[in-house]
């Protein structure tokens, strides 16, 4: 599948991207708002430059980003020559989940105890003062994913011949840029290189064990298959998002859109989020910090993930990711 139109490209004056030529290998790329793209090897006159590399030396490559983007007389080439890949290939994968509090509270009212006669209203209200106080008094639910899960932007996405209930999960998604351990609240932004976008899948009918359902949840089989994970298109820099906590998310399957939110929903915060995970891990840049899906899974339309569905995912300021759903032969 191809990139999205220049027009709706991403925020800011450029992005990071990893990028290959026709049978070409992949390289890191700067990206302008009007799909040029400059070789960040050959720019930076480093061979071997990854944008994970570049993400090890965020403050002193930033500068020289934002110096490139101004630059004329380069060499650019247009972004349609390109195939786009996940734009980096991170050491740790951060996932979190309910952490969208009108989405846990549909969850709550769905999944009701059979004897509890009170109204669909009533059981409403009593949802929204949990979410108040978990926003107030709780943590959010942090769980590790695998990097061998993540796949391009534009790239089919494979539904494993045992996944019964696959589902999508748009998410908005920091990238570390230095690392962090033990990082206060007020300071964890401050580490969080730029953004992104990834579809967080989930085949729901592995999430718990059938075999031993007191243990809990089972992550690994339930969402790290490869490619359940498409990323990007872009790193957008921090600088050029104006409010993580105020975007909108939007995924349409088929066209028809199913999940429309703003990040302004969210429980935790994307400073809680990152600071939360430092508390116990230390964070290394390039990683992911996925921040949870808002309402309109596949499990509330009662309509989850078959062989040929599209789904069109974006993030405001972010760009626009695509993906076919191909599935696997039994």
């Amino acid at each position: 599948m191809k990139p999205e139109s220049a027009s709706a490209l991403f925020a800011g004056p450029f992005a990071l991207g990893t990028l290959s030529a026709p049978d070409g290998p992949a390289f890191p790329a700067l990206v302008t708002p009007d799909a040029q793209v400059l070789d960040l090897e050959v720019a930076f006159d480093d061979e071997g430059l990854t944008v994970r590399s570049l993400l090890d030396r965020w403050e002193t490559a930033l500068p020289r980003l934002r110096t490139l983007a101004g630059e004329s007389g380069l060499e650019r080439k247009p972004l349609a020559d390109f195939r786009v890949h996940a734009p980096v290939e991170p050491r740790q994968v951060f996932q979190s989940g309910a952490n969208y509090r009108q989405h846990v509270i549909d969850l709550h009212v769905a999944h009701r105890d059979p004897a509890d006669d009170r109204s669909e209203e009533e059981r409403r209200a009593e949802a929204a003062e949990i979410m108040d106080r978990r926003a107030a008094e709780d943590l959010p639910y942090v769980f590790i994913g695998l990097p061998s899960a993540i796949t391009g932007p534009y790239d089919d996405v494979v539904l494993p011949a045992w996944a019964q209930k696959p589902d999508w999960e748009l998410e908005l998604t920091a990238v570390i840029g230095r690392p962090a351990y033990r990082v206060p609240v007020e300071e964890a932004l401050r580490c969080v290189a730029g953004y992104t976008i990834a579809n967080d899948l989930t085949d729901r009918a592995t999430v718990f064990r059938r075999d031993m359902p007191q243990i809990g949840t089972d992550w690994l089989r339930s969402k790290n298959a490869p490619g359940f994970t498409p990323l990007g298109p872009w790193i957008v820099p921090a600088e050029s998002v104006a409010d993580p906590d105020d975007l909108r998310l939007t995924l349409k399957l088929n066209g028809e859109t199913m999940q429309d939110e703003s990040t302004k929903d969210m429980i935790f915060n994307v400073a809680r989020m990152v600071a939360y995970a430092s508390r116990t891990a230390r964070l290394l840049p390039g990683d992911l910090v996925l921040t949870g899906s808002p309402a309109g899974n596949g499990m509330h339309w009662g309509r989850l993930l078959r062989g040929g569905d599209v789904m069109d995912g974006s993030i405001t300021g972010l760009g626009a990711q695509r993906t076919r759903c191909v599935a696997e032969a039994s």
